[in-house]
């Protein structure tokens, strides 16, 4: 027993220490910028990943993202008037993120140049028909969103009042969205794409790789990228390309950046972004 108990002290030990050379070296290797080559961090600089800052020495391994012509695609979720209008429902608790962290420009930075680019972008959107509301049951933010009437049209098959609704696109982006070429995938329903038909297209489209960005941070764009991660895909997350909802006692945005930098294979801001995007499409 006592055999034993040395044995998997060792083995702790071993481990332990691996793991800790293994963060050393992370911490003290290159930050990789997405398509601009190494960015070496000065000596003894530390950051954590803000909305427009990517980290840097800060304790986690960095894996990186690259961007590839043909297999690399945008996601936007909900890029819709409720969230990112001021006339939205929603906007009184997301209108101080979306600001703080210029979401809405950064979006149409990012539409603009997966366009320009010819890169594949998919929009997985967010509706409520009237059967959705006779759900028996539903989760804290789902119950919010079925009172406030989020992104509620009548049925799938009619788009009456839709134009200019809290469901319908930000005006800004239309242009974008219905190009022809943007693929606006069936409507999830509570946060993450496992309702809808996104992992379908991505694959019949041949992508492996996602560019992450959209509404809201901590709920759809988060449950999009932990279900993307679990397919298989590789996600990289545009942290000021997406926002939360900030509340007298909870910051949503908060929250989903912790994990953003956690689960992702890399976090960046959109001017980094948009210059990779152009950088792997020779542009």
């Amino acid at each position: 027993m006592e055999l034993k108990k040395r044995n998997i002290k060792l083995a702790l030990s071993v481990v332990g220490a691996c793991f800790g050379a293994g963060l050393t070296v992370a911490a003290g290797a290159a930050v990789v910028g997405l398509g601009t080559g190494p960015a070496m961090a000065q000596d003894g600089e530390v950051r954590a990943a803000t909305a427009t800052l990517p980290p840097i020495n800060d304790g986690l391994p960095m894996p990186g993202f690259d961007i590839t012509a043909g297999d690399t695609a945008l996601v936007i979720t909900d890029p819709q008037n409720d969230f990112l209008s001021p006339d939205g429902v929603t906007w009184g608790v997301v209108g101080e993120s979306i600001t703080a962290n210029g979401t809405v420009e950064n979006l149409e930075s990012l539409f603009a140049a997966a366009e320009k680019a010819g890169m594949p972008v998919f929009v997985s959107p967010h509706y409520y028909y009237e059967h959705d509301h006779k759900w028996h049951f539903e989760g804290t933010l789902e119950t919010v969103m079925h009172q406030l009437g989020m992104f509620d049209r009548p049925t799938a098959l009619d788009i009456t009042g839709f134009e200019g609704s809290g469901a319908d696109w930000l005006e800004r982006y239309k242009p974008y969205i219905n190009n022809g070429e943007t693929v606006v995938t069936s409507p999830h329903k509570v946060y993450g794409p496992e309702s809808n038909d996104l992992l379908l297209q991505l694959r019949k489209a041949g992508i492996d790789k996602v560019i992450l960005g959209g509404m809201s941070s901590n709920l759809c764009t988060e449950s999009h990228m932990r279900a993307l991660v679990e397919a298989g895909f590789e996600v990289m997350v545009v942290t000021d390309a997406t926002a939360g909802a900030i509340t007298a006692h909870y910051d949503g945005y908060a929250a989903s950046l912790t994990n953003f930098r956690m689960i992702a294979s890399a976090v960046d801001n959109t001017e980094n972004t948009v210059r990779a995007i152009e950088e792997a499409h020779a542009m």
